[in-house]
């Protein structure tokens, strides 16, 4: 079974397995092995992703790679003329939302962060200005493929990558969300089922793939959620899809640079033991489940705020976690999280991303065979 589809000759790959993740070693390792890594830009400045690509390009010789960016269509400030300003936000967070992130550092015994200790971030890239910046980064680089979450890009976002021969995918939880992101110049849909991690919406990935399929053809169609295995690749392609959109499998990989609390915790972790909550960003994602996810959504709670409140409200916090969690037996190690989907359960193991790879090919080689000779 050829592995080709349209969608590799219109990128330039060998094999449509996409790689969404933070860490630039994993995105050379499946470009290296035909895929396409995607770095997510949400979380650095603009110097550093500037940094990250030059990284890239030193090391991948013209294979491509591609960028995944968030410019969201609804948050606080939004169509505020120039943006709306750190400082203005800040004072948007309620006292009662401060006082129960306090209350639960204390009850962990989480410990503030050091003087000398790097500031956390607070907006990350979800803002249209934020958004913006990674774009123009992005485009000084020979980036592959633009992809864009959380809405539709910008009408100039999508033509300045177009004009200088960047595709632009867009990830999408329902059909009138595709229809939208086709309208606006797409060239590829990310259809994403619930199973996925990260920010999704309600619908299965086994009916939301064929009806995004249907919707939007010929417009190419990624699969994403509950994809780990060569079977779960297999049958996106059945489905209709050219490729699969993959994330969480790259977290436990040994290029993943997952917190070692975090791998600890995934690979004990099942297919229930993930929750969508409002906790990360004020938008449902679905993450690991915690004692932090289960106390912003128990009846003491305080509520969550919209974005990008609620991560300006917890980013501190989530600093002072990750870095408590380094000592054994920390309470930190109980709050400690991570976007992940419902895969999670079969990722039991640390391997490198090449094996990984491998093994997503040849598993959908047998199962296409396997399928085959029982059709006849």
């Amino acid at each position: 079974m050829s592995m080709r589809t349209p969608i590799c000759e219109l990128l330039g790959i060998q094999v449509p397995i996409f790689a969404f993740t933070r860490s630039r070693e994993v995105v050379a390792a499946v470009s290296r092995a035909g895929g396409l890594g995607v770095l997510g830009a949400v979380a650095f400045t603009p110097e550093e992703l500037d940094s990250e690509l030059d990284w890239l390009d030193a090391n991948l010789g013209g294979l491509p790679y591609g960028v995944d960016i968030v410019m969201p269509a609804s948050y606080v400030g939004a169509g505020d003329a120039g943006g709306i300003t750190k400082e203005a936000l800040d004072k948007m967070i309620p006292e009662a939302q401060r006082a129960f992130v306090e209350a639960m550092l204390k009850r962990y015994e989480v410990p503030p962060l050091p003087a000398d200790a790097p500031e956390p971030p607070s907006l990350l890239g979800w803002s249209h200005e934020a958004g913006r910046s990674h774009v123009e980064i992005a485009l000084k680089h020979p980036t592959r493929l633009l992809a864009n979450a959380l809405g539709p890009p910008p009408i100039d976002v999508v033509q300045k990558a177009h004009a200088q021969g960047v595709k632009v995918a867009a990830l999408i939880g329902t059909v009138a969300q595709a229809k939208k992101q086709v309208a606006a110049g797409v060239d590829i849909i990310v259809a994403v089922g619930t199973e996925a991690g990260g920010h999704t919406g309600e619908v299965g990935t086994m009916v939301i793939v064929p009806d995004v399929v249907d919707a939007v053809h010929p417009t190419p169609v990624l699969a994403a959620g509950g994809i780990g295995s060569g079977r779960q690749f297999a049958a996106s392609l059945a489905l209709g899809a050219q490729g699969v959109w993959t994330g969480s499998i790259w977290l436990t990989v040994e290029e993943g640079g997952s917190h070692p609390a975090l791998v600890e915790k995934m690979l004990r972790a099942g297919a229930s033991d993930t929750v969508r909550s409002k906790c990360i960003s004020g938008k449902p994602a679905r993450q690991l489940r915690t004692a932090w996810t289960e106390a912003w959504d128990s009846k003491d709670s305080p509520g969550t705020l919209p974005m990008p409140l609620q991560y300006m409200a917890v980013s501190d916090a989530t600093a002072r976690i990750y870095r408590a969690a380094d000592v054994a037996g920390s309470g930190a190690r109980e709050l400690i999280g991570t976007p992940v989907g419902q895969i999670v359960g079969r990722m039991n193991e640390v391997r490198p991303t090449r094996v990984v790879m491998e093994s997503l090919i040849e598993e959908c080689r047998t199962t296409a065979t396997r399928v085959k000779g029982i059709t006849g």
